[in-house]
């Protein structure tokens, strides 16, 4: 049985989603969901509609009775739950679509994601379901099938709904920090009122620079501004891929899984189309020549001048950073380059670098107001030192007339 439920747990994240976007929030009442998840939905679960709240569908995904496993995946619409009930064998859960709720009686909900696993013991009173805003799927297997019953109960009604649900909502600082909260909300809107910058494009910048200092949490808030305003899901992968060139993977696995999270939650099927537009024989070509049209001639320089033993971290600068990252589409030039001043002036350190890429802004169109108002627009986020420094670089490269 543990191997099996070990077996089980590692298709899921092996499993690949294809594509297509399902918005949870608007999906028309009478359509039946596609996949949100690897498995089946199933058909309509209305042999045990009586026990939901909201309607459900239900996939058998196993009917051999001598295995002794009997598993299903269940989708919930938003919002669908079902009644306290309790299992007389007990039950396993594997949340593998959208978001969901796991609550026993009288203890607080627990929030679901797919890969995360409810342990339901004998006769243990419990509910599960989608959250508010999200669909939702989980496996349901059942322990010890030769004994085990159900025992169904009452519902669990609106107010026990919202009140559970809520619970799960991280708390703000308004709640713990009321003053600081006070005083980092109203500076960014200060900074917000310096310069041209779109909303689209501060959201972008700040996520990039979400990414490099390692700021999870702000990275969810604004993540979550940035879906709202119809940044779209490509575009938000986009500066995830061109962050691991700049930050290193070890910075960015992360906010792929959390991004991922959200991404599954509001219905976005993935993985999303694909935007290489490289292939291993032509990626140094391509990467190349982008360089050059950013950074001029001086990049064939770079590569003649290098010493014998550094001219591989050249030939990687053409075929993977630019080649295998930068020629993408999802994203254009001019975006690119704000997403890489962002990420380098964030991580800290990185002044000669931040230097170049301010010429290479500058050469796709970016000029320095844009750049300052980029700055301005991070400086709650990364500080006053990394942000004078970043302003002395600008100054250095584009000085004031």
């Amino acid at each position: 049985m543990r191997k099996l439920f070990f077996i089980i747990v590692t298709a899921i994240g092996m499993m690949q989603i294809p594509m297509q976007s399902i918005n949870a929030q608007n999906m028309k009442k009478e359509e039946v969901p596609q996949n949100i998840s690897a498995f089946p939905v199933g058909k309509a679960n209305t042999g045990f509609e009586q026990y939901f709240t909201g309607r459900s569908w239900l996939a058998p995904l196993t009917g051999n009775k001598d295995l002794n496993v009997p598993m299903s995946n269940v989708t919930f619409e938003p919002g669908c739950r079902n009644n306290w009930h309790s299992h007389t064998g007990g039950q396993l859960l594997i949340a593998v679509g959208g978001v969901g709720y796991y609550q026993e009686r009288g203890k607080a909900a627990r929030r679901l994601l797919p890969g995360d696993v409810v342990e339901i013991a004998p006769n243990i009173e419990h509910w599960h379901g989608a959250a508010p805003d999200s669909w939702f799927s989980h496996l349901a297997i059942g322990c010890n099938p030769q004994t085990n019953q159900n025992t169904w109960l009452e519902r669990v009604d609106d107010q026990q709904y919202a009140e559970a649900t809520k619970g799960n909502v991280a708390i703000g600082l308004q709640a713990t920090d009321p003053e600081l909260d006070d005083i980092f909300s109203n500076f960014t809107k200060e900074v917000q009122e310096y310069g041209a910058l779109d909303i689209k494009t501060r959201l972008m910048v700040t996520l990039a620079s979400n990414i490099a200092s390692q700021a999870q949490a702000e990275y969810r808030i604004t993540l979550e501004s940035a879906l709202n305003e119809g940044i779209a899901p490509i575009e938000i992968k986009e500066i995830l891929y061109q962050s691991v060139a700049y930050a290193g993977m070890a910075k960015v696995r992360d906010f792929i899984g959390i991004t991922n999270d959200i991404l599954l939650a509001r219905g976005v099927r993935l993985p999303l189309e694909g935007q290489s537009v490289v292939s291993s024989e032509t990626r140094f070509n391509k990467g190349l020549e982008l360089q050059k049209s950013i950074f001029g001639e001086r990049i064939e320089q770079m590569h003649k001048n290098a010493p014998d033993n550094q001219k591989h971290i050249q030939r990687y600068l053409s075929a993977n950073c630019f080649g295998d990252y930068q020629t993408r589409s999802g994203l254009n030039v001019k975006t690119r380059e704000l997403i890489t001043f962002s990420i380098l002036v964030s991580l800290g350190g990185c002044e000669s670098q931040v230097k170049s890429h301010i010429q290479g802004n500058a050469n796709v169109g970016n000029n320095k107001d844009t750049l300052l108002a980029v700055v301005t627009q991070l400086l709650p986020f990364i500080g006053y030192p990394r942000t004078l420094n970043a302003i002395a670089c600008l100054n250095e490269v584009i000085p004031e007339k």
